[in-house]
């Protein structure tokens, strides 16, 4: 597929929620650019077979792939605010909600449209720094946990890391609207929602970040 440029702080929206063709674009890219970084991210917690997951912005749809493939005998849901990526995850996914293991919705993170108590693992790829109010978001999913069920955020970037890629973000955030946070805010942002038992793993080379609770 061709390489898209695109201005952080000019198109930021389209990475906050994607939409047209140009969005339709930025989805693909994700998809096969943060690949890497969710296997990554997956691998600091245990999938079970029988697990019931949601996958809060779920974007492409490429993360809800590899999770329906770990969970090969549970239930993964996707949601996201984006009707370009509910399609897009739709299409990347089809067989798997042909096959009732896949199940995507349109919704947001402030109000998820899912029970207490329904999941055994929340994820979060490159999505918590659009999130609109995070401290009130965390709780939402906080909420939709099992008891020991657990919570991952997977990111890039975050405050403070030494990558061209961070500082760029951190420079144009007041224009973005992104809320980047440092390690230990991320640390705070988990405990202070409910979550115990709070890990945080970084790569410092790559300026990637992930956070896990448990409920």
């Amino acid at each position: 597929m061709p390489q898209i440029r695109l201005p952080l702080s000019g198109h930021a929206t389209q990475f906050k929620k994607p939409r047209g063709l140009l969005g339709r674009l930025v989805l693909r890219r994700m998809n096969s650019h943060h690949s890497g970084l969710t296997d990554w991210g997956l691998a600091q917690v245990s999938i079970e077979k029988d697990f019931t997951i949601l996958d809060v912005g779920c974007g492409g749809g490429r993360t809800l792939s590899k999770l329906v493939s770990a969970a090969t005998e549970g239930k993964v849901y996707g949601v996201d605010y984006s009707e370009a990526s509910v399609a897009a995850s739709k299409r990347m996914n089809a067989r798997a909600i042909e096959l009732g293991r896949v199940d995507v919705r349109l919704g947001s993170v402030s109000q998820l449209p899912f029970p207490d108590s329904m999941f055994d693992l929340v994820t979060a790829v490159e999505t918590h720094f659009w999130w609109p109010d995070l401290p009130h978001d965390l709780r939402q999913v906080f909420r939709v946990v099992k008891p020991a069920g657990r919570f991952i955020i997977i990111a890039e970037v975050y405050k403070g890391a030494n990558t061209a890629m961070a500082k760029l973000c951190e420079q144009q955030a007041p224009r973005t609207g992104m809320t980047l946070l440092t390690v230990d805010e991320h640390r705070d942002l988990l405990t202070h929602a409910g979550f115990s038992d709070v890990r945080l793993i970084v790569d410092e080379h790559k300026g990637w970040i992930s956070a896990i609770g448990k409920r």
